[in-house]
């Protein structure tokens, strides 16, 4: 008897407990704020509160401004961050009002639009951009030029057509213009680098995603970016020329000029702010120097390569005679 007492005591205790854990869950599901209950439903594209996929975005979106986008890094099934369902809607939102009414026939505009006269501020665009491209190639984004200016990523980036124009040297330069029309037009300059014959892009030299260097230069001064390419510049050389270790902005104009060598004025008036004393070599010069006058030693400082007609070498000199780059 008292065996079966203990049994009945321990299956009643059991059922009363079980009873107890079900009244606790549903009291915690009844008593969650119901925002957070839509912020969760919300937070991820698979969840069930929407059965909006990209069928249905491209039973109006049809056309190859919008099907392109199949053929693209944003349109890989097998990206997990971007699958079959719920592509569109990655970068766009969910954008259920939009889906029951567009705004063609009166209705919403996407959650996410990056173009024309509604598009989202450059800062909800970019954060949905984020969502995906973090990494070094974002890594200065936050308080670069670009940011601070409020250029989103759709402002130079297409993400619908098979091959985004900015990504390829033929278009790069005229997108990176259609700002910078003062470097447009140093391109045209008699003496520039290649970028508008297309031997370069402006991305060679600076990152439009922000940098901790001036200019949103790759490299971290001006001058390491020079030598990048120009490396027989570098040294160091057994006489060196201090403002060439310093700057190489002192004298070149990094994207064009209307001197030789994109310097930034025409020799030998440039060499003449830093080497200016009694008698050569840094007599004052002007046209007074010119062939014919009476001066004729000071005609071949105004001819050919003036100054660099004796001092060869501007740039640093390793001949043990050499310490006015002579040699």
């Amino acid at each position: 008897m008292k065996a079966r007492a203990l049994s009945f005591t321990f299956a009643v205790f059991t059922v009363l407990a079980a009873f107890a854990a079900v009244f606790a869950l549903q009291y915690g599901a009844s008593a969650q704020d119901p925002a957070q209950q839509d912020s969760s439903a919300r937070a991820t594209p698979n969840s069930s509160s929407s059965d909006i996929s990209n069928e249905t975005c491209l039973t109006c979106h049809s056309d190859d401004a919008v099907l392109h986008i199949l053929a693209t890094a944003h349109g890989v099934p097998g990206d997990s961050r971007l699958n079959d369902k719920y592509g569109c809607i990655s970068c766009h939102g969910i954008s259920e009002a939009h889906a029951r009414l567009p705004a063609s026939v009166g209705g919403a505009h996407p959650d996410i639009v990056f173009s024309g006269p509604h598009a989202s501020s450059a800062e909800q665009q970019d954060a949905q951009c984020l969502t995906c491209h973090v990494g070094s190639e974002s890594l200065h984004w936050f308080g670069s030029a670009h940011e601070f200016s409020e250029v989103s990523c759709s402002d130079c980036h297409e993400s619908h057509v098979r091959v985004d124009p900015i990504l390829t040297a033929e278009h790069q330069a005229e997108a990176c213009y259609a700002c910078h029309l003062d470097v447009r037009a140093s391109f045209h300059q008699p003496f520039a680098h290649p970028v508008r014959d297309g031997e370069m892009v402006c991305t060679d030299c600076h990152e439009p995603h922000g940098s901790p260097s001036p200019g949103e230069l790759h490299e971290v001064t001006l001058n390491e970016n020079c030598f990048s390419c120009h490396a027989e510049f570098r040294g160091p050389f057994l006489w060196d020329h201090p403002p060439v270790r310093e700057d190489c902005g002192l004298c070149h104009q990094p994207h064009g000029s209307i001197h030789r060598s994109m310097l930034t004025q025409r020799t030998p008036w440039l060499c003449q702010q830093c080497h200016l004393a009694q008698f050569h070599p840094s007599t004052a010069l002007s046209g007074t120097g010119l062939p014919g006058d009476e001066l004729p030693s000071g005609s071949q400082l105004l001819l050919g390569r003036d100054c660099m007609n004796c001092h060869l070498n501007v740039h640093g000199s390793n001949h043990p005679s050499g310490p006015g780059q002579t040699r």
